[in-house]
């Protein structure tokens, strides 16, 4: 049986960014050159340039420029320094890993874990392949095991076949969390290799992770997922030749020489997560505050199971003692005897499960707070900064927003429930971090100011400033620029653009996300799909083509009304506000160019 992907079997990931100590220290000076002349521009928007007359307008905006500028110091915060967790050889005894006096010398064991629903079990079955094919010279026990929620007798039929463990229960309560809770009863590994059914697992993968756990303190290692399937695109003047013919392939190549390669079709939904894994989670790992992305994990049993029991007790004790207070009033009196505060005791008890991993949407994240938040153990995370498995990306723009409204809403429904940020045991470094995820996750509000913003003034002619006068360029562009050239050093070696503006176009998912969890509804809890979801997906970015066409018809309405000397245009306003809506198109264009994409390969077909 072939898979769409076979053709990518050979592709190899990119190494880890290298770190340059020099390049670091600059990226550092403009980030706070950044900071300051940002600071002075918020400043003198406050103050100075609002236009009293449309308040309406120029408040939410400047609003939404202070959340953006909050958001910027979380940012830099973030990515402030590299400072990776120094590689150990992988142990062979338990007790080179573990601090227990009690412990003698043992083997480890390791298991393997592949939790799937419904996906194809030939799929699933690639990944148990790879899996066994993990080098051992530490001569660890190694057991993989299939934990299917589908109990499906073909994907049982395939774990017989490859030798692994099959693991299935009646129900899906807790979906992947009750997954995982199911087969760590089963099973009685030292570590977990939590892996999704589309994981393969590189020979290197245990090797180079789990020396890391000779430090006792270590929670779980994380290591970078890697798309392997990601569209390579056409050339521009392939692309041009097409239509245009040899003058098509002359423009494409002229455009490349001044704006550098360009390959039309590659990566249509920005899905390669370099950015996040190799800058934004690496770049944690001085204050140990990288969390917890599931697939491509490493978890240390103990850990799991010390914070779930402590996280369990301390559930029982707020149920009873909100219980005893509730019941305690009804009666009339002040407190309740021995004997109906043990009653009430076994009732939360019985309310509540106890669970190794949190019944949530978002259980890697969640048991990644609960582990950082332990003032008693002070438990560590590593980000391992090169890629250790590979994995499928979303081919179509419903995977892709069903995938980042989980990321998105999971998030957004801890911050409502249990902020990581005010937990009581999180040190300073890591709520921080905590905070810039979550900030990130609220940037759907300003970002779709800054896309309607250019729209209002190109069919009123209303500004939000003063006026665009001299005074408006002088604070403005310096902060800008000198962002642009931070960040452009931060994130040396990517390409900064695709993030930025799939940031800027994701601002419907993020807004249904925290409108979601705002009216208290549960975060569902599907499962991304593995395979290609048939036809277009244009309904999935109408918000987004809805502020291309108004602010394409608004640069042609405003230049007209320009020309034709009505209306109250101011030629500089006229200007900059083309400019950045023109920004914002471009930006928005690639979700919509996506909801389109079919592969290479669906093409020549038809």
């Amino acid at each position: 049986m072939g898979f769409y992907f076979d053709k990518y079997e050979n592709r190899i990931p990119e190494p880890p960014l290298a770190h340059n100590p020099k390049l670091e220290l600059v990226w550092q000076y403009f980030a706070v050159m950044a900071l300051i002349v940002g600071a002075w521009y918020l400043y003198w928007r406050w103050t100075e340039s609002l236009n009293m007359a449309a308040l309406w307008y120029a408040v939410p905006l400047v609003l939404a420029e202070t959340g953006a500028y909050i958001g910027l110091g979380l940012f830099i915060f973030n990515l402030w320094k590299v400072r990776d967790t120094e590689p150990q050889l992988a142990p062979h005894f338990l007790n080179e890993v573990v601090s227990h006096e009690d412990k003698k010398d043992r083997i480890i064991n390791v298991d393997v874990y592949f939790p799937t629903y419904d996906e194809d079990p030939e799929l699933v079955r690639l990944s148990i392949q790879d899996a066994k094919k993990i080098n051992n010279p530490m001569q660890v026990n190694i057991s993989i095991h299939v934990l299917d929620d589908g109990s499906r007798e073909a994907m049982e039929k395939v774990s017989k076949e490859e030798g692994v463990n099959y693991i299935s229960r009646p129900d899906n309560t807790g979906y992947k969390a009750g997954n995982l809770r199911n087969a760590m009863e089963q099973t009685n590994g030292d570590f977990l290799v939590i892996c999704d059914a589309d994981t393969r697992p590189f020979p290197t993968l245990l090797e180079n992770t789990l020396g890391y756990f000779r430090d006792t303190s270590v929670a779980w290692v994380q290591t970078p997922q890697w798309f392997f399937d990601i569209p390579e695109g056409k050339p521009l003047e392939n692309v041009l030749e097409k239509y245009l013919s040899k003058t098509g392939r002359f423009l494409g190549k002229g455009i490349q020489k001044i704006v550098g390669e360009i390959r039309v079709g590659e990566d249509p939904f920005v899905n390669d997560p370099k950015m996040f894994y190799d800058v934004i989670q690496r770049r944690r790992n001085w204050c140990n505050g990288s969390f917890c992305c599931g697939a491509g994990s490493i978890h240390r049993r103990e850990a799991i199971m010390e914070a779930a029991l402590k996280g369990y007790a301390d559930q029982i004790d707020k149920q009873s003692k909100q219980h005893e207070k509730a019941f305690a009033k009804s009666m009339g009196v002040k407190t309740l005897n021995e004997t109906q505060q043990r009653q009430i005791r076994q009732k939360a008890l019985f309310e509540n499960e106890f669970t190794p991993y949190k019944f949530h949407v978002s259980e890697d994240i969640y048991t990644s707070i609960v582990l950082h938040s332990d003032p008693d153990r002070n438990w560590k995370s590593v980000m391992h900064p090169a890629v250790e498995s590979k994995m499928l990306s979303p081919q179509d723009l419903l995977t892709w927003t069903i995938q980042r409204f989980k990321y998105a809403g999971g998030t957004l429904d801890i911050t409502k429930n249990d902020n990581p940020i005010f937990r009581k045991g999180m040190s300073l470094p890591r709520r921080l971090m905590y905070a810039a995820t979550i900030w990130s996750y609220l940037g759907g509000i300003w970002n779709a100011m800054f896309l309607i913003a250019p729209v209002v003034y190109l069919f009123t002619a209303i500004s939000p400033v003063a006026s665009f006068s001299l005074d408006f360029y002088v604070h403005i562009l310096p902060f800008l620029i000198l962002t642009e050239i931070a960040f452009m050093l931060g994130g040396w070696g990517l390409k900064g653009y695709p993030s930025k503006a799939s940031y800027l176009a994701f601002f419907p998912t993020n807004l249904r996300a925290l409108w979601t969890v705002m009216q208290g509804k549960t975060i569902s809890f599907p499962v991304t799909p593995k395979s290609r979801q048939e036809g277009n997906f244009i309904n999935l970015a109408i918000p987004q083509t809805v502020i291309v066409i108004l602010t394409l018809v608004g640069i042609a309405y405003a230049g007209t009304q320009l020309a034709l000397g009505t209306g109250n245009y101011d030629t500089n306003g006229l200007i900059l506000n083309t400019f950045w809506g023109l920004n914002n198109i471009l930006a928005l264009s690639s979700i919509i160019f996506a909801a389109f994409w079919k592969p290479e390969q669906d093409e020549t077909a038809s």
